[in-house]
């Protein structure tokens, strides 16, 4: 942000992105944040946070493995509901070049460094420190991060006074799996 000349930005992120999103809003960056299933909301004695790093780095092995026919993967129904299935309940409008980018995008991405950090340091985020407007967007099928069980801390602890919008049959990616009502939920509050 320093380089591209911008003090306060409205800032937008899924998963770990949205726990990036809100920690940028805490060092009073943001000018708001919208954040999709954000990552490090779990409950402090929730066992579920490791089985979750775990599911990355089994996950990231089983998609090195196929990154090579990513293609293929994605030119059939079948292929594109399995490459999808975690990440959003409907698929059948996501363009099979898009999931064929993801498939190879999640292959090329070092994740060690990040389940190492987040394995040793945790999740922590100085949420009285956020003086921006803050959105949580989360889809109740989500099978990454569950709802609510995900978003224990944030609700009751972090940031009981944002504003919490629950997307009925929506996974863990909104944007791809309602992405118009996605793109209002980010632009009608970025808008204010």
């Amino acid at each position: 942000m320093d380089e591209a000349g911008f003090e306060t930005a409205h800032v937008v992120g899924n998963s770990l992105g949205g726990f990036v999103a809100l920690q940028v809003a805490a060092r009073g960056r943001a000018r708001s944040v919208v954040a999709l299933a954000p990552a490090g909301g779990w409950a402090e004695d929730d066992a579920s946070v490791s089985e979750t790093l775990e599911f990355f780095v089994s996950m990231h092995g089983q998609v090195k493995a196929i990154a090579p026919y990513a293609d293929s993967i994605a030119a059939t129904p079948e292929g594109r509901r399995q490459a999808t299935q975690f990440i959003a309940e409907s698929f059948e409008h996501i363009p099979a070049e898009l999931i064929a980018h993801q498939i190879v995008g999640v292959a090329a991405c070092d994740v060690a460094p990040l389940i190492e950090f987040a394995g040793r340091e945790g999740y922590e985020l100085d949420a009285e420190a956020i003086e921006c407007p803050v959105r949580i967007v989360w889809g109740t099928e989500d099978r990454i991060l569950g709802w609510p069980s995900s978003a224990r801390r944030f609700r009751e602890r972090w940031l009981p006074g944002a504003e919490w919008v629950e997307l009925d049959g929506v996974g863990h990616c909104p944007q791809l799996d309602v992405p118009t009502e996605a793109a209002q939920l980010i632009l009608g509050f970025t808008d204010r």
